[in-house]
């Protein structure tokens, strides 16, 4: 897997679904501060999945997906 890919999607992708975690557990009126904290946490564990998802999209349409072993 292209590591330095994977870290910039990564971080794209956690930004993206943790606000969107967020905002929804405030719109549907959760507003405690423990359920916007296991928003946060769930958005980032499943920004994982995302993150590869699209690293071996990218990289597939690049051609580098090799490049950057391990």
């Amino acid at each position: 897997m292209n590591w330095p890919l994977f870290s910039v999607v990564y971080a794209m992708a956690a930004t993206v679904t943790t606000g969107i975690f967020i905002i929804g557990v405030l719109v549907t009126g959760f507003n405690e501060i423990l359920h916007v904290q296991i928003a946060a946490g769930l958005g980032i564990l499943v920004s994982i999945p995302i993150g590869m998802f699209f690293t071996k999209k990218i990289g597939s349409i690049t051609g580098n997906e090799e490049r950057h072993k391990a």
